[in-house]
C-alpha cells in the first residue's frame, strides 16, 4: 500500500519525523508532498521547496528510512475543485491520505479516497508556527528539530532570512 503525506514543512522538525515513521508502520511507500512549494521568503513560509526537499530528505536518510519515500513539491492551484486531480497528476497512484488538515481532508474524501489524521506528537512544541517564532526572538529552537535540518537551514542562512522578513514586517 502507499500513502501520501502533505504538510508545508516549515521547517521540517522532529513532529514530522515521528508522524512519517508512524504512517511507515501502515504502508509501504510514502509520497511526501511539500504544499505550497511555490511560496517562500515570508514569515509562514521562509524555505523554498528545494530547502525543505533538503530537509525531508536529509532527516529520512539520517533516521535511517529503508522504505521507498518519494518527496514531490506541489504548488497550489487556489481551485479547490481541482486541487485533488492536480496532486494525483503530480504523485505516483496512492491508497491512503494522511493529513490533519480539514480542508485536504474534505478534498480527498469528496473524490472517495481514504483519508486519516496522522498521530501527532506534542504538537504544541513541534509545530513550524513555535519554531519560527523562537527563531525569530533568539529562543532555543534546535531541539525541536533534527540536526540534518538544521544544517539545512544554517547552510541557507535561514535564521537571518526569517529574522529579517519578521523585522520587514514591523515597519
Amino acid at each position: 500500500m502507499r500513502g501520501l503525506l502533505i504538510g508545508r514543512f516549515q521547517p521540517f522538525h522532529k513532529g514530522h519525523i515521528y508522524v512519517v515513521k508512524k504512517i511507515l508502520k501502515e504502508v509501504d511507500e510514502l509520497i511526501i508532498c511539500i504544499g505550497s512549494s511555490q511560496l517562500s521568503h515570508t514569515l509562514n513560509n521562509p524555505f523554498t521547496a528545494g530547502e525543505r526537499l533538503m530537509m525531508i530528505a536529509n532527516s529520512l536518510a539520517g533516521n535511517k528510512i529503508v522504505k521507498k519515500c518519494y518527496i514531490i513539491p506541489i504548488q497550489d492551484v487556489n481551485n479547490n475543485s481541482l486541487w485533488v486531480s492536480h496532486v494525483q497528476s503530480l504523485t505516483p497512484p496512492f491508497d491512503k491520505v494522511y493529513s490533519g488538515n480539514v480542508l485536504v481532508k474534505r478534498l480527498f474524501r469528496e473524490v472517495g479516497l481514504e483519508v486519516t489524521t496522522p498521530p501527532l506528537f506534542n504538537r504544541k512544541e513541534y509545530s513550524g508556527t513555535e519554531i519560527r517564532r523562537r527563531m525569530i526572538l533568539g529562543e532555543q529552537w534546535e531541539s525541536l528539530i533534527l540536526k540534518t535540518v538544521k544544517e539545512v537551514i544554517k547552510e541557507v542562512k535561514g535564521i537571518e532570512r526569517i529574522r529579517e522578513l519578521a523585522k520587514s514586517d514591523q515597519n
